[in-house]
Parts: structure tokens; C-alpha cells; sequence
């Protein structure tokens, strides 16, 4: 302690704790089991993923703890390059789909482990420096962001990388909030990543990687139901005339933005398990998709206090 406010540390993940009571719970692993049944197959090879490995610099041979590895977008353009990778997730349906995949492709070299977090890593094989690089992508919204950063700074040997958002969630879209008048959704858990990391002494890199989604809707009703439980919690405080204005700034935007989903749109939808189920007759989408920008933080394991 100090006598000079100014002087004292900052408690970053503290803060983040509060902040993230103010958010929506994280997803279970019943959640992903759920949403697992919809994925045709691993994440196709994307730009956000073609960006990610670009940037994450992996060298041949190495080895990779790929965490939250979901349905494998990572982990099996990785093994099909020869290396060793361990696949966590703690949904066993995410994982099942990844494994499928990996049966169709031939890849013999990714270990898939149903692994959470809070678990005890060294229990599933994942000991102190026991690989070479330890990957996160979009997979860190955890209650203890500095426990969970310790975690793959202990299991990696050379290099560390995460994707944080810069902004709002993905499920969250703020055109939405903005075209309704409400509070936009912001989230930057990349500040608070980048400054928990700056407190135990190491030196994170940051770029950005631009991912643009295609949601897809089986009609107008459906694209407006939607939206109007996305904008829920925000229009909670709003009395029954504003809702209703809101409502109609909504149903107006929408009526602007839909129209038929093409082959780009639906080959999203499919890959990433967000084709809507049972629908007959054409899709819809919106004119122009949502674009999410991810924070890409990479540092050296060994370079910290």
C-alpha cells in the first residue's frame, strides 16, 4: 500500500469479475451438446482461421494444446500438418463432431480430451511445460481470466495465443441496438487480458482479425423474433410506447436488410451449426453480415515474473 492512490496496482481481474457478473452466464457444456447436433462437420477452413495460424507462427514439429477447441477449426488443419496437438473442450458433442472429422481426413496426430477450465489440467496429461504452444481462440469467456491465463502459460513451453473480443459478443449485434435507439453491447475483454498479462510481466503482442457471420432465418417473423430477444435486456428499462418505437425501428431495418440467403451464406450456416433445423423453402439473410473483430494477443511463456 501506498499513500498515493495513483501508485497503487491496478486489480485488472477483479475488475473483470465484476464485469463479467454484469454479463450473461457462460455456456454450459449441455449447451454445446446441444448445439453440437447441429454441425455437419468441423469449422471449414475460414480467413479468421487461415489469420490465426498466420499469426500464432507455429513451427514445424511443434507440439499445441489447442483450448476450447470446439469442433476442431484449429486442431485439425493443425494435425493435418503433422503436429502433435491435444484438443480440449468440455463438450463431449463439440468433441465428437472434431473426431468425426478427424476419422474422415485420415488425421492420426490430435489426442481429444473433454476438459473444462476450473479442471485440473495435469489429471488429462497437461502438465507444466508439456507443450510447445498453447492456443485459445474465442474461447475464454471465464469467470477467473488470470487463473485461466496461468493455466496456458504454465502448460506451454515457447509461445502463448488467445482471440478476445474488441467489442460486442458475436451472438450480440450492435446494429441491432443501434437502428432500435438502445445502449450498444460492449464488451473489450481484450483490455482487461492485456493488462492482467502487463501486471505478471510479460509483453503481449496484439493484431486483429476481422470474421465476418452469416445468420441465416426461415422468415421475416423468425429474423424478427430473434433480434427482439437479442435486444431483451436492453429494452427493459423502456416504457410500453418507446418498446413499441423500438419495435418498429427494428421491423423497419429488417425489412430493408433481408433478402434470399446464397450458397456463401448457407455453406457458413452448415459449418458452423447455425442452419436453422426443419425449415422448407428459401432462407434469408441480411444484405450486409455481421463483422466481428477479434483481438489476437500472443506472448512468450517464459518471459513473465
Amino acid at each position: 500500500m501506498t499513500d498515493n492512490p495513483l501508485l497503487e496496482p491496478i486489480d485488472w481481474n477483479g475488475r473483470w469479475k465484476a464485469f463479467q457478473a454484469t454479463r450473461r452466464h457462460a455456456d454450459d457444456a449441455s449447451y454445446w451438446d446441444e448445439r453440437s447436433k447441429t454441425f455437419s462437420s468441423a469449422d471449414a477452413p475460414s480467413e479468421y482461421v487461415h489469420q490465426f495460424l498466420r499469426l500464432a507462427a507455429i513451427r514445424p514439429g511443434e507440439t499445441v494444446l489447442d483450448m476450447g477447441c470446439g469442433t476442431g477449426a484449429l486442431s485439425v488443419p493443425l494435425g493435418q500438418r503433422g503436429h502433435g496437438v491435444v484438443a480440449a473442450d468440455f463438450s463431449a458433442g463439440m468433441l465428437g463432431v472434431m473426431e468425426g472429422t478427424l476419422a474422415e481426413k485420415g488425421v492420426t496426430s490430435v489426442r481429444p480430451v473433454q476438459m473444462s477450465w476450473e479442471d485440473d489440467w495435469t489429471a488429462h496429461g497437461v502438465g507444466e511445460k508439456s507443450v510447445d504452444v498453447c492456443v485459445a481462440s474465442r474461447s475464454m469467456a471465464v469467470a477467473d481470466l488470470s487463473a485461466a491465463l496461468d493455466k496456458l502459460i504454465a502448460a506451454a513451453r515457447r509461445r502463448v495465443c488467445v482471440t478476445l473480443a474488441t467489442g460486442s459478443s458475436p451472438r450480440m449485434d450492435n446494429r441491432v441496438f443501434r437502428v432500435m435507439g438502445l445502449p450498444e453491447d460492449s464488451a473489450k475483454d481484450y483490455l482487461f487480458a492485456f493488462n492482467i498479462l502487463a501486471d505478471k510481466g510479460f509483453y503481449p503482442e496484439v493484431a486483429y482479425i476481422r470474421s465476418v457471420r452469416h445468420n441465416l432465418f426461415v422468415s421475416r417473423k423468425d429474423a424478427m423474433e430473434r433480434y427482439r430477444k437479442m435486444a431483451a435486456g436492453a429494452m427493459e428499462k423502456l416504457d410500453e410506447p418507446q418498446r413499441q418505437q423500438a419495435l418498429a425501428r427494428l421491423e423497419a431495418w429488417l425489412g430493408e436488410q433481408l433478402i434470399a440467403a446464397n450458397d456463401e451464406a448457407i455453406r457458413y450456416a452448415q459449418d458452423h451449426g447455425s442452419l436453422p433445423q426443419g425449415h422448407e423453402g428459401e432462407l434469408l439473410r441480411l444484405r450486409d453480415p455481421q463483422v466481428t473483430t477479434w483481438a489476437f494477443l500472443s506472448w512468450d511463456a517464459g518471459s513473465g515474473q
